[in-house]
């Protein structure tokens, strides 16, 4: 292994400045990226933030989701759609999503 190895980079140490409490499994904006909570994290604390993998997160109500879509986080609800106007792609959707379901997976970062 390179001596200058650090890590595989799954997961980032995020200090949270949002001004509120995130939980964990809440969707975070870090930059341009987008990640998922793995603990709680208080307003001013650090914790993990999953960069990669697929989870199943809120969507949108009633937006219909295909496999393969792009989507985007509207950092005001905490949700993920389809609209890339002022707002962070989280990656695609690992599967389908109804317009009757309320959480979506995705591959983050993809």
């Amino acid at each position: 292994m390179a001596k200058n190895f650090v890590q595989n980079g799954e997961n980032i140490t995020w200090t949270n400045g949002t001004g509120s409490d995130v939980a964990s499994g809440d969707l975070v904006v870090i930059g341009v990226r987008v990640g998922v909570a793995l603990v709680d994290i208080a307003d001013g604390d650090s914790g993990t933030v999953a960069m990669s993998g697929v989870f199943e997160v809120p969507k949108e109500a009633a937006l219909e989701i295909s496999q393969g879509d792009l989507l985007y986080c509207d950092a005001t609800s905490g949700e993920l759609d389809k609209t890339t106007t002022d707002q962070t792609l989280a990656g695609y959707a690992f599967a389908a999503a109804a317009g009757a379901a309320s959480v979506v997976r995705v591959k983050l970062n993809a």
